[in-house]
């Protein structure tokens, strides 16, 4: 089971190289009549990473959701390399459907280096695959949503 979602995530966010600094992903119904945001945003930062030196990891990331996605759409991620440091590498992604931006991300990407660390420790909590989906969760939660809002609940 843990097998199969892992699986999954990564076929998702394996896109299609279409040419330098343009990627093309799919998208995964997950319940909702739109794309999930957190798939956009997974894709985006996948197609930043593509163009980034692999030692280099993400340290910060910005992002505005503009549009909603077309679930039956491609999306297009056009990677912008704002620049490319001795230690910091800056990249701007849109996500495009039918022409329009959907999507904005910034993000920078840090070699390692040595210094002080703020982060605590990450709890302990049950792995994704031992969670209720998006769907289950909704279909619990039905009769507390407002009659007017339960069509784009379920």
């Amino acid at each position: 089971m843990k097998r199969k979602a892992l699986d999954k995530l990564i076929k998702l966010l394996d896109l299609e190289q279409l040419e330098d600094n343009l990627f093309r992903g799919q998208s995964e119904n997950i319940g909702g009549p739109r794309v999930f945001g957190g798939q956009v945003l997974g894709q985006a930062l996948t197609a930043a990473a593509k163009t980034v030196d692999k030692k280099r990891s993400v340290h910060s990331l910005h992002a505005y959701f503009l549009r909603p996605g077309d679930m039956k759409q491609p999306i297009i991620y056009d990677v912008d390399r704002i620049r490319d440091g001795g230690s910091f590498t800056t990249r701007r992604v849109i996500a495009i459907q039918k022409g329009e931006a959907i999507f904005n991300m910034s993000s920078s990407f840090h070699k390692k280096e040595t210094g002080p660390t703020h982060q605590i420790d990450m709890p302990d909590i049950p792995g994704p695959e031992e969670c209720l989906s998006d769907l289950e969760l909704r279909k619990q939660m039905i009769d507390k949503v407002p009659e007017r809002f339960r069509e784009f609940f379920t």
